[in-house]
């Protein structure tokens, strides 16, 4: 048996993590006795990982560095066990704490803005039609289908329309991790469409009378022997609320009904697979967030303190000595008449002392020239957590051009990203359960829309616009989408959309009748504008004292 060398000069831990390595274990010895040349080869690999600290180094737990690291390993649902506490706290962060406040409105407004607007994007080959054909169908349904989302008719409830519902998902889904979105029918008089959309909570979907999880009952989803959704139990009020008055009830909603139409949607962002309910955006930078409010309350408290200076003399009759005509005592502090009341600091006061008492005024040192280097370097921690950058979370742009354009573009990734994803998982389901009722009542002409999986969503293709990313030098960013344009890498209605949201196809008509009406008016050059009868024509354009040689010609 080899004999395990002495590595001295080295750690304790290392020698012995160097011994294991140049020993081996049973396995090794029988190669080396085998294949000498390849045993060296698996010794000097080994020994290479001792000292470079490699994951069989890392994971053991009798290292120095991991004592007293030992984390639970479970699945996605255990991890979450606190998700309730979790969705507590992120309330309380979006109430109380402005850092929290600002990203999560940031998120929304820029993931959401006034609302994803519908642009069909219909499957023209499959469904034969030409492009005319095609545009007219977009046109017509994309204006059928404003009558239904601008609405509050939209709304179960009939409080809110289809693009403000859009932004109470979306900042659901930042706070509580989920949210559901039931599609009941309910018929009103004088509205066409009786597809609704109403948005629950995620508070509100919980195990009916608060029974433990099971493996088919989890946080109020059931499911199937393979482990897929099919129904949910959503209780009638919020299990929290205090006016509801009455004992808390429960329904149980099946995902689809009897004819495959879907019911409910389950709004939420899965971080690991079997993942059932959401986990809210802020849970990995709460802790932060919360002592970051306290530091910040902390020292702006202080700050007001020593604001408060306030002046004490020795004198042989005590009382206060206001230096400010007309202030009010009361509110701004002092001895008072008593020799049993407190001193309070306020603003400007003079307080004097009965003989023997004296008192020792304290510098609290403020304004803190540590404070905004910590809260900054905090900030920016909490930033990569939630992927916006520094400069957006506090709205601080001091940098160069550069550094600034990063910094948004690093955010629209993420923003495009959600955006993505919002469109897919909310707008699109609802929008296909519309445009279902809008073909079965006759309002939309969609041949073969149920006959066939393919047809139907060849007819719901769709794309959903949101706010333009914005941005810091507009010439710049506008020279190069021209640039794009020219070189065929992109279009005018995709440009159009990335800078400013708009419509291309209504900017061109718009454009196109603010030229004719220049022109008209002579305020362009351009086609002569037809004569009035009984008008003599307006004379040929002159070019260097020349007719123009399009006038000459026609003439």
């Amino acid at each position: 048996m080899a004999e395990a060398p002495t590595f001295s000069g080295l750690s304790r831990h290392l020698r012995e993590e160097l011994r294991r390595a140049a020993v081996g274990n049973t396995l090794d010895r029988a190669i080396d006795w085998l294949a000498p040349v390849h045993g060296a080869r698996r010794h000097r690999a080994r020994m290479f990982m001792a000292l470079s600290g490699g994951y069989a180094s890392a994971g053991r737990k009798g290292r120095r560095e991991t004592k007293g690291w030992n984390p639970g390993s479970a699945d996605a649902d255990t991890a979450l066990m606190d998700r309730l506490d979790l969705i507590d706290q992120s309330h309380d962060l979006h109430r109380n704490s402005p850092i929290a406040r600002g990203a999560v409105n940031t998120a929304t407004t820029s993931t959401v803005g006034a609302g994803l607007t519908l642009s069909c994007a219909i499957d023209r080959d499959l469904l034969g039609l030409s492009e005319d054909e095609g545009d007219a169908w977009e046109a017509g349904t994309e204006r059928e289908f404003r009558l239904w989302a601008e609405s509050t008719e939209s709304d179960a409830l009939g409080v809110h329309d289809f693009f403000e519902a859009q932004e109470i998902v979306a900042r659901s889904q930042f706070l509580s991790g989920d949210c559901f979105a039931f599609l009941p029918m309910i018929a009103r008089r004088g509205f066409p469409y009786e597809t609704r959309v109403q948005i629950i909570e995620g508070e509100r979907v919980c195990n009916r009378g608060h029974v433990s999880n099971t493996p088919r009952l989890i946080d109020g989803v059931v499911k199937d022997e393979r482990g897929a959704p099919v129904a949910v139990h959503v209780a009638r009020s919020h299990p929290n609320a205090l006016l509801h008055g009455r004992v808390l009830e429960w329904d149980e909603v099946d995902i689809y009904d009897q004819s495959g139409r879907r019911n409910v949607l389950h709004i939420y962002k899965a971080l690991r697979p079997d993942q059932t309910r959401g986990e809210p955006w802020l849970a990995p930078v709460m802790i932060p967030l919360k002592q970051l409010t306290r530091y910040s309350e902390a020292e702006l408290m202080a700050a007001v303190v020593a604001g408060m200076f306030t002046v004490f003399v020795e004198s042989a009759g005590g009382g206060v000595v206001d230096p400010l005509e007309g202030f009010d005592q009361a509110a701004g502090g002092g001895r008072g008449g008593s020799d049993d009341e407190q001193l309070n600091l306020g603003n400007g006061i003079v307080v004097g002392l009965d003989p023997g008492e004296k008192i020792s005024s304290a510098n609290p040192g403020r304004p803190n020239a540590t404070y905004e280097p910590f809260v900054n370097a905090i900030l920016q921690e909490i930033g990569v957590a939630l992927e916006i950058p520094y400069e957006l979370l506090v709205k601080h742009f001091t940098a160069s051009y550069s550094a600034s354009q990063a910094a948004l573009l690093e955010a629209w990734r993420f923003f495009k990203a959600r955006r993505i994803w919002l469109g897919r998982r909310f707008c699109q389901p609802v929008y296909e359960a519309w445009l279902a009722e809008a073909v079965a009542i006759g309002r939309i002409s969609a041949p073969g829309f149920f006959s066939d999986p393919l047809m139907m969503k060849a007819w719901s293709g769709a794309v959903w616009n949101g706010p333009a990313k914005g941005q810091i030098r507009e010439d710049i960013e506008t020279e190069a989408a021209v640039g794009r344009i020219e070189a065929g890498l992109s279009t005018i209605g995709m440009e159009a959309t990335a800078i400013n949201g708009a419509d291309a196809d209504r900017v061109h008509r718009i454009r196109a009748k603010e030229k004719a009406r220049r022109v008209r008016d002579g305020l362009e050059p351009g086609a002569a504008a037809p004569a009035a009868p009984g008008q003599l024509p307006p004379p040929a354009r002159e070019r260097n004292g020349e007719p123009d040689e399009d006038d000459a010609s026609a003439a």
